[in-house]
């Protein structure tokens, strides 16, 4: 998290200076995104809610997103996938910001033929819409799940300073 902290909290103090909110919808992470952006006193004032959408029981249960996933996105861990999430956890729970990610932390690949350290993250806001690919190489689970919420916080960044 040392390397998460103090990123979030530069993030937590935009935002709630500005009185903007921030919605999470996060896979591979498993909750790190969620968990840095809290670690700030006073995080209820940007920030709504958030979850793990890991599996699409999760996905449907908690976003109402359908499996099969609709036209044109084909499958998970995808930019569009990311897309998505953010854009529905967005307006879901009403905030300024969303953030979705999903990906393949490792130490294999998932179902959908992604090797392990493969990232999809995306930020949506007024004005501002934008998709990544995060690619580490790597197959060490805790390393890719740092360095995917911490590409993912610097993504937030780039929005919340555009």
């Amino acid at each position: 998290m040392d390397s998460l902290l103090p990123l979030a909290h530069r993030i937590g103090a935009k935002l709630r200076e500005r009185g903007e909110t921030i919605a999470i919808a996060e896979s591979s992470t498993g909750g790190l995104i969620s968990a840095a952006l809290l670690s700030m006193a006073g995080a209820s004032a940007y920030f709504r809610g958030g979850g793990v959408i890991y599996t699409a029981q999760a996905r449907r249960g908690f976003l109402e997103i359908p499996n099969p996933l609709p036209a044109p996105i084909e499958r998970a861990s995808t930019e569009p996938y990311a897309m998505l999430l953010a854009d529905t956890v967005r307006a879901r729970l009403d905030a300024k910001w969303g953030l979705g990610e999903t990906g393949a932390t490792g130490p294999t690949g998932n179902r959908y033929g992604d090797k392990a350290g493969h990232s999809c993250i995306a930020v949506a806001g007024d004005g501002f819409s934008k998709a990544i690919t995060l690619e580490t190489g790597s197959d060490d689970r805790i390393a890719n799940m740092r360095a995917f919420a911490l590409r993912a916080l610097e993504l937030l960044a780039e929005a919340v300073d555009a």
